[in-house]
C-alpha cells in the first residue's frame, strides 16, 4: 500500500476514535490475557526480518513545523562496507536511506526517490519551502534542492571543478539565496589516496616520534582539508570565501552581512583530551576583507552558542558562562559571583552549563545542579526559574527541547527515573508552573518544537515496535501518526519488554530491561540470554533482543555500576544479581543462562566468565581480551585506546606504567585458566576498533588450556563481526549464536537432570 493510501485509511480510522474509546479499554484487558495465545499464532522474527526493518530519523523540520525531512534506513542498507579502507579519506562507506518529505498539515508523505540513496546534510531553507542536501553520485557528492511546493528535485550544478567535501556542513544564508559548504582543494583526492596506500601497502613504512603527528593522524588530518564556499542555490555559481582551512560552527549574521566560525587547527598528536588542537573564533565580512580574529588562539575547545542576531556568542567553561560580543575586547564571565556552595553541608560550588539564547537575545537559559535559570547577557543578573527535586537519583530526567519565540514557554522532555513514564512538559516562565502536554509509557525521541511553540514533531514507539513519526498541535489533543513504515511486521511476534529493578552486590539499585520469549506461558521457566554493556533503561524496538526471544528464550539487558579503577567488578556484581531477581520470580531456568556482548560488551562478557561459572554459554563479539596489547594494536584510531584506558570508557584511571597490575587485572586472557564457560568468539577481519588478533589471543589460550572455544572470523566484516559484514555474514552470525546457545542449553539441562536424579531428556 502506498503512503497516501495508508494516510487516507488512517484519516478514516481517526474519525472513529471517539466512539471506540470505551471498547479499547476493554480490548486492552482482553489482549493482555490473550497475549501468549496471540503470540503463538504469529510467526517468529528472523534475521531476514531484521535486515528489512525500517528505522526512521527526523533530519530537519521547518521553523513552523509544517514540513519534515526524514530518512528511513534498513539494516541491509548499511552492510557491504569495505572495512579495509577505514581511514582512507577518499572512501565513503555505503549508508543508503529512503528520503521522505512529510507535510504535517495534510499528512502527505512523499519519497523523493524510488530506491534508497546515499544522502546526507538535509536542511530546510529559512522560508521552509526548499530542502537542500548532498547525494553521492558517481563517487562524488552533489548538491540537490527539493522544492516542496512544486514537488520537484534538481541537482545544483556547481560552477567549479572542485568536489564537495564528504564531511561538508550545509548552511543556508538568511535570505535563502546561497548555501555555505566546503570543497576539496585541487589534487586532494590523489594526495589523500596516496597517503593511505603508503601506510597500508608500503613497501616501507617509517614511524618517527620526532614528527608532530602519528602517521595515521597525518592521514586523518587530510580529511580536514577544505575550501569554504558560497553556492548560489539557483545558478550554482561558486564563491570561495576563504583560503583552504577547516572551519566549525559556521553562523550567519541575521542580516547575512557577515559570517562567524571557529577555526580548528591540529598541532600535534595528543594523548589526553583537550590537547593537540588550536581553536580560534573569526568574523568574516562577506562584502570583502580579511577575517578578523574574535577570540584565541587557544588549546581549550570552544563551543560557541551564537545569538540570533549573530553579534555575540556565549560559551560555558569550568562551571562559568561567558559572553563575548563582537564589538567588545574580551569575553565577560557572567556567573563568577553566583558560584556559591550548594549548601552548608556541601562545599561543592554551583556549576553552570549553557543551553540557549532567547529568541530576542534578551536572556540566556542556563542550568546548574539545582535547576534552570535566566541569565541576563548584559549585566549578569541571574534568576532561577525552575527548581529540581532534591533527590537527584529519584527526580525525572529533563532536557530542553524548545523555547517559544515570545519567551514565555519552555518545552522540556521528561522521563521518570524509576519507571517508563515519558513525555513533554510545557513550563510557563511567567507563572512558574508546568503542564504535561503528554506523559505515558511510550518512548519519545527526536523532539522538534516549532518557533511559536504550537507544533510538535517527534518519533514515538510503544516500547516494543519500531519508531514512527508523529505530529501534535497545541495541547496534544490531536496527536497523530504520520508514517507506517513496517507493515510487514503485522504477522510477526515481536517481543514484549518490561523494566525490572534489582540491587547489585553493593546494595545499589539498578535497572534492566527484560524481553519476553515468543509464546510466553506464565508459570513456566525459560532459558535466558543476557546482553551486557554498561547501563540500560529505555526500551523501544531492539533487533538483538527480538532475535533472541524469537527462539523461545528470555532476553535481558542488565545495568551495572562501573567504578573508575575497578570496572571489572561491575558485571559480576550487577549482572548476576539481576538474573537472580528473575530466577526468584519463577521466570528463568537457572541452569540455562547465556551471556554475550559486542565491543565493550564483549570485553565485559570475557571478564565476567573469568569470575563466575554460572553461564551455560557465552559469546564475545568484537570485544578485546587483552587491554595491554589493545593500547597499540589498532593504529588507525591512533591514540584513542590509550585515552579510553586512562580516562575514558575502560575506566582504568591510570597509565600502564603507573598501575600495570590494573591492566593485568582487566585483561581476561590473563585469567583464561579460570574459564569453564564454553565461549564462542565472533570477529571481523577488517575491524579497525578491536582487531581480530586481540581475540585470537584468547582462542589460543583456551585451546592450550583444553577449554571449549570456537573462533569465527568474518573476512568481509568489521567491528560487530558478521553484523558488520555482508547479508550472508549477518545470517551466519546469528545462526551460529542460536546454535551455540541451543546446544549448550540442552547440555546444561541434561546435566542438571542427571544431577537431580531425573532421566536425561
Amino acid at each position: 500500500m502506498r503512503y497516501r493510501e495508508r494516510r487516507a485509511l488512517r484519516a478514516c480510522t481517526d474519525t472513529r476514535h471517539a466512539r471506540r474509546a470505551r471498547s479499547l479499554a476493554v480490548a486492552a484487558l482482553v489482549l493482555l490475557v490473550a497475549r501468549p495465545l496471540a503470540a503463538q499464532t504469529l510467526r517468529a522474527f528472523t534475521p531476514d526480518d531484521a535486515l528489512q526493518v525500517r528505522s526512521v530519523r527526523i533530519a530537519d523540520v521547518t521553523d513552523d513545523g509544517r514540513r519534515v525531512a526524514a530518512t528511513v534506513q534498513r539494516r541491509i542498507d548499511r552492510l557491504n562496507v569495505d572495512h579495509r579502507r577505514f581511514g582512507d579519506p577518499t572512501y565513503v562507506a555505503p549508508s543508503l536511506v529512503q528520503v521522505l518529505v512529510i507535510d504535517t498539515r495534510t499528512g502527505d508523505v512523499r519519497s523523493l526517490y524510488d530506491d534508497p540513496v546515499q544522502a546526507r546534510g538535509f536542511r530546510w531553507d529559512p522560508a521552509g519551502e526548499r530542502l537542500a542536501f548532498f547525494m553521492l553520485r558517481r563517487s562524488a557528492y552533489g548538491l540537490y534542492v527539493h522544492d516542496a511546493r512544486a514537488g520537484t528535485t534538481r541537482e545544483v550544478v556547481l560552477g567549479t571543478g572542485k568536489q564537495i567535501a564528504s564531511n561538508s556542513s550545509l548552511v543556508w544564508s538568511p535570505d535563502g539565496a546561497r548555501i555555505l559548504l566546503s570543497l576539496r582543494p585541487d589534487g586532494w583526492a590523489e594526495e589523500a589516496r596516496r597517503a593511505f596506500l603508503d601506510l597500508t601497502e608500503g613497501p616501507i613504512v617509517v614511524q618517527d616520534s620526532r614528527n608532530d603527528f602519528l602517521a595515521w593522524d597525518r592521514v586523518r588530518n587530510l580529511g580536514l582539508r577544505a575550501v569554504p564556499a558560497l553556492v548560489d542555490a539557483g545558478s550554482g555559481e561558486v564563491t570561495e570565501i576563504l583560503p583552504e582551512q577547516p572551519i566549525r560552527s559556521p553562523h550567519f549574521a541575521k542580516d547575512g552581512s557577515f559570517l562567524t566560525y571557529v577555526k580548528a587547527t591540529p598541532k600535534k598528536t595528543a594523548y589526553k583530551r583537550g590537547q593537540g588542537t588550536e581553536y580560534e573564533v573569526f568574523r568574516l565580512d562577506l562584502a570583502g576583507g580579511a577575517p578578523v580574529s574574535v577570540m584565541g588562539p587557544r588549546e581549550r575547545r570552544i563551543a560557541p552558542r551564537w545569538s540570533h542576531a549573530g553579534d555575540a556568542f556565549a560559551y560555558a567553561e569550568k562551571g562559568n558562562v561567558f559572553v563575548r560580543r563582537l564589538d567588545a575586547d574580551s569575553a565577560v564571565n557572567l556567573t563568577a559571583d553566583d558560584r556559591k556552595p550548594l549548601s552548608e553541608d556541601d562545599s561543592t560550588k554551583l556549576s553552570f552549563t549553557l543551553d540557549r539564547w532567547r529568541a530576542d537575545d534578551g536572556s540566556l537559559l542556563v542550568r546548574s545542579q539545582q535547576g534552570y535559570y535566566l541569565l541576563d547577557p548584559d549585566d549578569g543578573a541571574l534568576r532561577q526559574v525552575y527548581t529540581f527535586a532534591a533527590d537527584e537519583e529519584a527526580r525525572p530526567r529533563l532536557s530542553v527541547e524548545g523555547w517559544s519565540d515570545d519567551g514565555r514557554y519552555l518545552f522540556l522532555a521528561t522521563s521518570a527515573a524509576d519507571r517508563w513514564e515519558r513525555g513533554l512538559l510545557r513550563y510557563d516562565l511567567r507563572q512558574g508552573a508546568g503542564r504535561d502536554l503528554v506523559r505515558d509509557a511510550g518512548l519519545y525521541r527526536d523532539w522538534h518544537v516549532s518557533k511559536d511553540g504550537r507544533t510538535f514533531v517527534y518519533r514515538r514507539s510503544d516500547g516494543d515496535r519500531p519508531d514512527e513519526v508523529y505530529v501534535a498541535h497545541g495541547d496534544f489533543s490531536d496527536a497523530r501518526k504520520l508514517t507506517d513504515l513496517n507493515p510487514q511486521l503485522a504477522d510477526v511476534a515481536l517481543t514484549h519488554s518490561e523494566l525490572v529493578s534489582y540491587l547489585d552486590v553493593d546494595g545499589r539499585k539498578l535497572y534492566g530491561i527484560l524481553y519476553y520469549p515468543r509464546g510466553y506461558e506464565a508459570g513456566k521457566r525459560y532459558p535466558l540470554v543476557a546482553e551486557v554493556y554498561e547501563t540500560f533503561f529505555d526500551n523501544g524496538y531492539n533487533e538483538n533482543m527480538n532475535l533472541i526471544t524469537a527462539r523461545g528464550w528470555f532476553g535481558f539487558r542488565p545495568s551495572v555500576n562501573l567504578r573508575i579503577g575497578y570496572p571489572g567488578e561491575a558485571w559480576v556484581k550487577g549482572v548476576t544479581t539481576g538474573i537472580n531477581t528473575l530466577i526468584e520470580r519463577g521466570l528463568v531456568d537457572r541452569d540455562r543462562l547465556g551471556v554475550h556482548g559486542t565491543s565493550y560488551g564483549g570485553y565485559a562478557t570475557n571478564l565476567l566468565i573469568t569470575q563466575t561459572d554460572r553461564f551455560a554459554a557465552a559469546v564475545n563479539i568484537s570485544g578485546k581480551v587483552d587491554i595491554i596489547s589493545f593500547l597499540g594494536d589498532s593504529p588507525k584510531i591512533t591514540t584513542r585506546n590509550y585515552r579510553a584506558a586512562e580516562e575514558g570508557q575502560d575506566r582504568i584511571g591510570a597509565t600502564l606504567w603507573e598501575q600495570p597490575l590494573k591492566y593485568v587485572a582487566h585483561s581476561a586472557v590473563m585469567f583464561a585458566d579460570r574459564i569453564t564457560t564454553p565461549l564462542l568468539m565472533l570477529t571481523g577481519e577488517g575491524d579497525w576498533n578491536v582487531p581480530a588478533t586481540n581475540e585470537r589471543e584468547m582462542y589460543y589460550a583456551l585451546r592450550r588450556l583444553g577449554k571449549e572455544v570456537v573462533w569465527v572470523n568474518y573476512m568481509r566484516a568489521g567491528h560487530g563481526a558478521g553484523r558488520a559484514g555482508t547479508p550472508e555474514d549477518y545470517r551466519d552470525h546469528w545462526q551460529r549464536m542460536f546454535d551455540w546457545y541451543r546446544t549448550h542449553f540442552e547440555k546444561a539441562k541434561e546435566k542438571a537432570e542427571r544431577k537431580r536424579g531425573k532421566p536425561a531428556g
